[in-house]
């Protein structure tokens, strides 16, 4: 098959960069071009240094319709802005990483209606869809980690969830709560009870079991490093330990990315990859579930290569499959 010609706009940021390191290494993709405002001319490996001796493209100013798919990785609010300001053809499959289609009621602008991009749930709808809003690196994690239990009407109680995301979560614009020295050997929490990414994953949830009295009561953190998501969950349940372990295998069976386990799990297993691994637990009447992923890669940029395999009819995992790096 010839190339997908995949066009970047905001290909200087955290996931403008993530992007371009797996595209480069895509064997089905063309970088037709990495638009950024503050970069026009430099070269891309001057502002993504790990890309020297990968790559000779330069940063543009200029749009082109000349591609296939259009990946937005720009800021809240900005992939709005960029589609009022732009007409893009409809033609163009468009994959959004920011927040501003996500949700039903903000799924349709103009004349483009977006599916929500999360495979292990809306897969079939992402293979026929010409739009797709990226889920959130938070809401990856979490919905992953509940998921299964959703999908068997088993989300009948509370749900605690605490989770601690890396610095580059924040996105690259340097900050009060971004800067090295504040962030080294700190942890803090914020938005709690009140994070941006809840009302996609009760979305979500919604899909599979519509709520019964349902609360999710997320405690998110800051951490003092640059890359992943650690998320512990834990409900009331019936199911034995065993019972959960096989609902959950059950679910992820045919989804190549996400993998159950019994096993204490860590991020170093999951930073630079598109995975995600799931570890269940049973104490006494609480089962633990505790998921982890790489913010940038299953929680962005990955993820939206994923998508992006889904639509154009591609193996799933086509250059995604990445390594972690152990030690």
């Amino acid at each position: 098959m010839n190339k997908i010609k995949a066009g970047i706009i905001g290909g200087a940021g955290y996931t403008g960069g993530e992007m371009l390191r797996i595209l480069v290494n895509h064997p089905n993709v063309e970088i037709a071009f990495v638009n950024s405002k503050s970069n026009v001319g430099n070269y891309v490996y001057e502002v993504h240094t790990d890309l020297f001796g990968d790559t000779e493209l330069k940063f543009t100013g200029d749009i082109s319709n000349d591609i296939d798919v259009l990946f937005l990785c720009v800021g809240h609010g900005d992939a709005k802005k960029f589609l009022a300001e732009n007409d893009i053809p409809d033609n163009i499959k468009i994959i959004d990483l920011s927040q501003d289609f996500r949700l039903i009621q903000n799924s349709k602008f103009n004349n483009k209606t977006f599916v929500y991009g999360l495979p292990e749930l809306n897969r079939e709808s992402i293979r026929s869809s010409q739009n797709i809003a990226n889920p959130g690196c938070f809401a990856t994690c979490l919905q992953l980690g509940l998921l299964p239990l959703a999908a068997n009407s088993l989300l009948n109680s509370e749900v605690h969830i605490t989770a601690t995301t890396g610095s580059t979560g924040a996105g690259q614009s340097p900050s009060a709560t971004t800067h090295f020295t504040w962030r080294n050997d700190n942890l803090s929490i914020y938005k709690a009870f009140d994070h941006q990414h809840l009302g996609e994953i009760g979305q979500s949830l919604n899909q599979l079991q519509p709520k019964n009295g349902r609360t999710i009561n997320f405690i998110p953190y800051r951490g003092d490093y640059t890359r992943g998501i650690i998320a512990s969950i834990y409900l009331d349940s019936d199911l034995s330990g065993d019972e959960a372990f096989k609902l959950y295998e059950e679910y992820y069976a045919a989804h190549p990315f996400t993998h159950v386990t019994k096993r204490n799990i860590d991020l170093k297993q999951v930073v630079n990859t598109n995975k995600c691994f799931i570890q269940i637990a049973k104490h006494g009447n609480k089962l633990l579930i505790t998921s982890i992923i790489d913010n940038l890669t299953k929680g962005a940029s990955g993820h939206a290569v994923q998508n992006m395999n889904l639509m154009f009819g591609l193996e799933e995992t086509t250059g995604l499959k990445l390594k972690a790096t152990g030690f």
